[in-house]
């Protein structure tokens, strides 16, 4: 991303929340954007529960899910915008898609 001339921050703290963090954030359009794994987030295509403490698994990875809902919610009403991306997807694919969202929210905030 940073080759494509977007230039941002990482592990930045959310906003008005100090125990939370941005992956990687453009504050100037003010776009939040997060890598998630596939085991720790639930990914419908990649998540595989483990047999052992089973029970305890599902409790945490519905945690994560409702602390990242949450998040979201909270970038929402300061203004931001949230992208999600999977571990698993490419690289280049990933970066494509950030940089078509960074540059409709920078059209749009000028």
């Amino acid at each position: 991303m940073h080759r494509r001339g977007m230039r941002f921050r990482v592990q930045m703290k959310v906003p008005g929340n100090n125990r939370r963090t941005i992956d990687i954030a453009f504050t100037r359009v003010r776009l939040a954007v997060y890598v998630d794994g596939c085991f720790w987030h639930g990914c419908p295509e990649h998540h595989v529960r483990p047999r052992a403490n089973s029970e305890w698994w599902e409790w945490k990875i519905a945690r994560n899910q409702a602390r990242d809902r949450d998040t979201d919610q909270a970038l929402l009403v300061s203004g931001w915008a949230v992208h999600r991306v999977w571990e698993h997807e490419l690289p280049e694919q990933a970066a494509y898609i950030v940089e078509r969202v960074y540059r409709d929210r920078s059209a749009h905030l000028t």
